[in-house]
């Protein structure tokens, strides 16, 4: 008799409201990685990834991720691939990555704590990304919008970096 698979999200927690902020377990929906060539641009990437409800955050030189809140199925990921190749090969990252997102006012305030990036709206505007630590923890780092910013961990730090966000934003509670 074949076993079936019980999954379960790696971080289910309830959203974190504070003063100011709010942190939340995105769903874990689809994070793939991209690899182009060096020098290549997203441009022709970016119309095939709308179309499958993907977003494209920049990771290095020749290198995305494509995320959303869908988990696309094997055959549509599949096709996905099929239809951006040659100009990029595809790496499903969805089962080993998380995504928490931190909104609000004090957002960049509790962000700042924790990671040496210059987190400025100058330096740092809207859909800017970086891999960076936060805490003692690797995390890609994109700004969604003024006040919101979107962590990817990988699944194995995901619970330590929601508690570190915890002690980090605790001044707010």
């Amino acid at each position: 008799m074949p076993q079936s698979l019980t999954l379960r999200p790696a971080l289910a927690r309830l959203p974190l409201q504070r003063s100011g902020l709010r942190i939340e377990a995105l769903p874990e929906g689809t994070v793939l990685h991209l690899l182009a060539p060096v020098g290549s641009g997203p441009a022709g990437l970016t119309a095939e990834l709308g179309a499958s409800g993907l977003s494209l955050r920049p990771v290095s030189p020749g290198q995305w991720f494509a995320v959303g809140d869908a988990v696309l199925s094997n055959t549509a990921r599949a096709a996905l691939a099929a239809r951006l190749k040659p100009a990029a090969e595809v790496v499903d990252q969805s089962h080993g990555r998380v995504r928490i997102a931190l909104s609000g006012p004090m957002a960049t305030r509790v962000l700042a704590k924790g990671t040496a990036a210059d987190l400025s709206l100058t330096a740092f505007p809207i859909h800017h990304a970086t891999t960076t630590l936060i805490g003692h923890i690797a995390a890609h780092l994109t700004r969604i919008a003024e006040d919101r910013f979107e962590l990817i961990v990988l699944r194995g730090f995901a619970e330590s970096q929601w508690e570190d966000l915890d002690r980090m934003s605790a001044e707010f509670g």
